[in-house]
């Protein structure tokens, strides 16, 4: 069997055994319905599309993503099994991307159970499906980029706690780092192209433009390169692990 499809699906059975996956799911399904039709301002707005759902997504995986990769690494060392798992014929590149697989298909089924809420909007109007469609996609590019930074923070510390913590602190910074309000803060502060140049790497930015339906090349290019660093990162704090 590949190594990385024997992580991942050692992972995917481990979400499974306790009830942590399933408490995810719950919470993910309940608060996005009730953020999408009551906090989104869903019948207010007079308009059947999946918007509301989509503009809640980055706070959602803000909270509960980081507890789902906070174990990812951090239990390993704190029981002990990181050593045994590094003594097994795989390398840490396959370990990482098998346990960050395990994880955004997990996000994945997450969403596909909203399927509903799609169900829904096209029973109560003509909503544009492909926009729809795009939104998903950007939602769990999004959701790929927490998980990776969430699998980086995981590998620096022994406590749960301290990477949950960790992942959110920097998730937060990349939503908020677009933001007119932020950017406007540090106008006059910092140099014109160092705000311009970190407005760049603000997650938020390129999800919205991604979940109006516009699919540019630039904006997945954004969410899989950011995946790649923070993983290669996280490698390689394990490798440091390893040689100390």
């Amino acid at each position: 069997m590949n190594p990385v499809s024997a992580v991942m699906r050692r992972e995917l059975r481990s979400y499974f055994v306790t009830p942590v996956a399933y408490l995810f799911l719950v919470i993910f399904l309940v608060l996005s319905g009730i953020l999408t039709f009551y906090a989104g301002d869903f019948y207010e707005r007079g308009q059947a599309d999946l918007q509301p759902f989509f503009v809640m997504h980055p706070w959602l995986y803000l909270i509960l993503v980081p507890a789902i990769t906070m174990r990812m690494w951090a239990e390993e060392a704190k029981s002990g099994t990181l050593e045994l798992l590094l003594t097994l014929p795989l390398t840490l590149w396959q370990a990482m991307l098998g346990k960050f697989l395990a994880a955004w298909l997990f996000i994945a089924l997450a969403l596909v159970l909203t399927f509903p809420l799609w169900v829904t909007v096209n029973y109560l109007g003509a909503p544009d499906n492909g926009v729809i469609l795009v939104g998903y996609l950007g939602s769990w590019l999004m959701a790929g980029t927490f998980i990776a930074i969430g699998a980086c923070m995981s590998a620096l510390t022994r406590s749960q706690v301290v990477a949950f913590i960790l992942t959110a602190l920097v998730c937060v910074l990349l939503i908020l780092a677009g933001q007119p309000q932020v950017m406007d803060f540090f106008h006059g502060t910092l140099p014109r192209q160092l705000v311009n140049a970190a407005a760049h790497l603000s997650m938020l930015r390129h999800f919205q433009a991604i979940a109006r339906g516009v699919l540019d090349l630039r904006d997945v290019l954004y969410f899989l390169l950011s995946m790649m660093g923070w993983l290669i990162a996280g490698v390689l704090l394990l490798d440091l692990k390893r040689t100390r």
